[in-house]
């Protein structure tokens, strides 16, 4: 199905893209290319690519699928050095956790012929470069797919196809649902994560050292998501401004209801609250994207996921 598979950056889920790829033997060869050299002589070594180029423009010449596994800020510079080489037929995708923006940088730039199908692997670790990948990452995760409108079905079941082939679940939505979607789910999380971590460092100033001394379980996952590549999380966003200002505007509100409770006594509102949205926590067991293992499911052995 797949000859030849280009993948333009090597980090965290480019590299368990092309270990999955070859486990399951998806395609026949694997492009890789990262901005710098000791990335690419790295991924040579450990052999889940097997062939590195110096431009991305070279690792595309040929591909039938072009995964862009770069922060979605750079999107429409990409798109634009590599149109040129792109052969027709070819379909070009990608790994960003924003869709909208992401078919707006990239569509001005694609010469005719060339497919166009944003995708999104919900699956994730705070590790990154290529030595953090692993084929097993997106096993029984999903993967999220916007069509863009009029485009190729058969483009479309090709990238569909792919995802499954690397063990993901595959689901299909608009841009701007998928935005608004990740924005409660991923996007919000990861902007409290560094507010609460900052928040922290902020006090360790009046306590010392016992904020990350007596850190509790809550602050210790906090800290984990913290840790996710910041020039992705930037760009992320500055790319779904509109959503996650939406959606940070709840949140607030919520936030000042249990201010008042707390300050008025209001126990009953307060459990209420909590029985209510503990729920939530069931629901994700009970949809088979975690475990009630303790720890929350995750085995200090393998890297925990987002």
């Amino acid at each position: 199905m797949i000859q030849r598979l280009a993948l333009i950056g090597l980090g965290l889920i480019g590299s368990s893209i092309a270990h999955a790829a070859k486990r399951g033997g998806l395609c026949d060869e694997i492009v890789g290319y990262a901005r710098s050299a000791e990335t690419r002589e790295t991924a040579l070594e450990l052999g889940f690519i097997d062939r590195a180029t110096a431009t991305a423009a070279e690792a595309v010449e040929g591909a039938d699928l072009v995964i862009l596994c770069t922060p979605v800020g750079t999107i429409g510079t990409i798109t634009a050095e590599i149109a040129a080489s792109l052969k027709p037929g070819a379909i070009l995708s990608d790994v960003g956790s924003v869709k909208a923006s992401v078919i707006d940088q990239a569509l001005p730039h694609l010469p005719k012929g060339v497919h166009l199908v944003p995708a999104h692997p919900v699956a994730g670790t705070e590790q990154s470069g290529p030595t953090s990948g692993f084929a097993t990452l997106f096993d029984g995760k999903w993967c999220i797919i916007t069509p863009v409108p009029g485009g190729s079905p058969e483009a479309l079941k090709v990238v569909e196809d792919f995802w499954r082939g690397l063990g993901s679940n595959v689901e299909t939505m608009t841009p701007e649902h998928h935005d608004r979607v990740l924005a409660v789910t991923s996007h919000i999380p990861h902007l409290i994560a560094y507010t609460i971590c900052g928040t922290a460092s902020d006090l360790e100033t009046v306590t010392g050292s016992e904020v990350i001394t007596y850190c509790a379980a809550g602050f210790r996952d906090f800290t984990r998501i913290a840790a996710s590549d910041p020039t992705m999380w930037r760009d992320v966003f500055l790319h779904n401004r509109e959503a996650t200002l939406e959606v940070l505007g709840r949140l607030t509100e919520d936030l000042f209801a249990m201010q008042r409770a707390i300050r008025k006594g209001d126990g009953e509102m307060l459990f209420d609250q909590f029985t209510r949205t503990r729920a939530i926590r069931r629901s994700i067991i009970d949809a088979g994207q975690d475990t009630d293992a303790p720890n929350f499911g995750r085995n200090s052995a393998k890297p925990a996921e987002d």
